[in-house]
């Protein structure tokens, strides 16, 4: 019954978080059970702990397995019908071209932190977790991450000046974001972010 409902629900190498399987009249000390014997008998993989994935065919003999980016979107980020964290810090940099260093851990921000900044491991990779400062939704996320990235992009910024600013403007048109959608979240960070803000120009740069 178990491997039928995760064919039914699960594609071949998505991963599937054992705290989101649900069946009804089994107990989750049952549910582990099944889980490992489906695992030693080759037709379920464990990524980690509480995370597991349907094996998809492969030409290599040691098979294929979910990318650590999909496992971290689905364990931290958001669902197919729900958002509740975004990236942050130099992996969210690196990806607006505003850094070409590598990130040695992954920096989350998510509504599953119960600590304000936490580590934790998975796979190999080292991932730190931070509450929000105000609950992560569909509609908010862009805004939060944004300022997140604007209360240390003196930091994290390689380039200055009209390159950095062009960088973070063409950003924010292809969110949809403009300063007066940023001014409900502002109040919940230090000042620094005013001034960066100013100096990057962008309290004038980008209308509503």
């Amino acid at each position: 019954m178990l491997y039928d409902y995760l064919q039914q629900n699960y594609a071949p190498n998505e991963p599937i978080l054992l705290a989101d399987i649900k069946l009804k009249d089994i107990s989750m000390n049952t549910l582990r059970q099944q889980l490992k014997r489906l695992v030693d008998c080759g037709k379920l993989k464990r990524f980690d702990t509480g995370i597991y994935y349907l094996p998809a065919s492969s030409i290599f003999k040691s098979g294929s397995m979910p990318s650590l980016d999909q496992v971290i979107r689905c364990k931290y980020l958001q669902t197919d019908r729900k958002v509740f964290g975004y990236l942050t810090g130099v992996a969210f940099a690196n990806q607006l071209g505003l850094t070409t260093q590598v990130p040695t851990n992954y920096e989350i921000v998510t509504n599953k932190a119960t600590t304000e900044y936490k580590t934790t491991k998975l796979g190999r990779s080292r991932i730190v977790l931070r509450k929000p400062r105000t609950q992560v939704n569909a509609d908010n996320v862009k805004a939060l991450q944004f300022l997140d990235l604007m209360k240390e992009i003196d930091l994290l910024a390689e380039a200055g000046g009209e390159e950095r600013s062009a960088c973070v403007m063409e950003y924010m048109r292809k969110n949809k974001l403009s300063f007066q959608s940023l001014q409900t979240f502002l109040p919940l960070y230090p000042d620094k972010v005013y001034r960066n803000l100013y100096e990057t120009g962008l309290l004038h740069g980008i209308s509503a």
